[in-house]
């Protein structure tokens, strides 16, 4: 009796190499642009230096605090600090400092020599530190 050998189907090995092909493909696309790829790398880059930048931010701000906090310590009161308090809260002056009144409404200065303060240039100055 004669056998047969029965031909082994040519599309199982197609099959196979087009599953690994495709998976290659697959991984080499998420490499690129994954969360963790090179284009998501670029991006975990930018948001650290972005917390790194708002980090130096509240430092400066828990700096600035810190030295707030040490000049009202009563034991190191600095002269200067404690006088400047002294005026503003009694709304006394010393006889060498220059006064200038403004008005609240317009942010203005109250002289007769309004004029002259503006053609010094003085008024700038005034606007500028008041924005401070």
């Amino acid at each position: 009796m004669p056998t047969r050998l029965k031909r082994p189907p040519f599309w199982r090995p197609l099959a196979l190499t087009v599953t690994l092909f495709a998976f290659q493909g697959y991984l080499g696309y998420s490499a690129i642009t994954g969360q963790f790829g090179i284009e998501g790398r670029d991006q975990i880059h930018a948001d650290i230096q972005v917390l790194m930048d708002r980090s130096a931010a509240l430092q400066a701000e828990i700096d600035a605090y810190k030295h707030r906090s040490t000049l009202m310590n009563p034991r190191h009161l600095d002269p200067d600090i404690v006088t400047e308090r002294a005026r503003a809260l009694l709304n006394m002056a010393h006889a060498n400092d220059v006064l200038i009144m403004v008005d609240p409404a317009s942010g203005k200065p109250i002289s007769g020599k309004f004029q002259e303060l503006i053609d010094d240039g003085l008024i700038s100055i005034i606007q500028a530190e008041s924005t401070l």
